[in-house]
């Protein structure tokens, strides 16, 4: 039964079989060894067409990982966009804290994130952050925008990091500003990473840094303009 259906209930097999549910658990986990577990869930379902294209391109990175090593590894320059609120307060798993049996229980006022919010582009090596820009609520990146910003973090770079200019790669996702024809058409455009669609990766570079490290931030017209200068 549990082969011809694997989302069939315990009840129902014991209501098939007359007998207890109890007895229907045992045989299942005990003697059959089975276990009852959710789907993994996953950002998108790729076709036989996009896993063939991100084995391709993840060969072609390990290949030159082989070829140059570390010093390939230190050329990569990730970028990526999130709207951050002017005031993010921590999470509840944030404020946690250790305390005594017979400590009262540690209280905290209910606060929530501002409604004004910046588009954060952040771009960083693997050991520091190189170029951070802001645009206000109510703009989006479209390719003159993006190119612009490619601009000025060539300038940063060659201001900061003159040995990082002439090696340095792009990783950053495939949305249309990243891969538009007037982006790549710019003059003196550093590398860029060819992106396989969904890549888990990008998902887990977001949260470390966005979630996790921007978290109870408050963002001031200080910051912004010393971050962009």
């Amino acid at each position: 039964m549990i082969v011809a259906n694997r989302r069939v209930k315990q009840i129902d097999i014991a209501n098939a079989l007359d007998i207890s549910k109890e007895r229907v658990h045992h045989i299942i986990t005990v003697h059959l060894g089975y276990r009852k577990v959710s789907a993994r869930w996953v950002p998108r379902q790729l076709t036989v067409e996009m896993k063939a294209q991100r084995k391709t391109i993840c060969t072609q990175l390990l290949e030159r990982f082989t070829h140059d090593g570390e010093r390939f590894l230190r050329s990569i320059i990730t970028g990526d966009e999130s709207w951050v609120h002017h005031y993010d307060p921590e999470s509840k798993m944030q404020s946690m804290q250790y305390r005594h049996k017979n400590s009262p229980a540690p209280k905290k006022f209910k606060v929530f994130a501002s409604a004004r919010k910046v588009l954060l582009t952040i771009f960083w090596y693997m050991e520091v952050i190189v170029h951070i820009e802001f645009l206000e609520q109510g703009t989006t990146i479209n390719s003159e925008i993006y190119v612009s910003t490619l601009r000025a973090l060539m300038c940063r770079l060659r201001r900061v990091r003159q040995d990082k200019v002439k090696d340095v790669v792009i990783q950053h996702d495939n949305a249309r500003p990243h891969t538009s024809r007037q982006t790549q058409a710019r003059k003196n455009s550093p590398n860029k990473f060819q992106s396989p669609e969904a890549q888990p990766l990008a998902a887990s570079l977001r949260l470390k840094l966005f979630e996790q490290n921007l978290s109870r931030a408050v963002i001031t017209s200080r910051e912004r303009d010393l971050a962009t200068s």
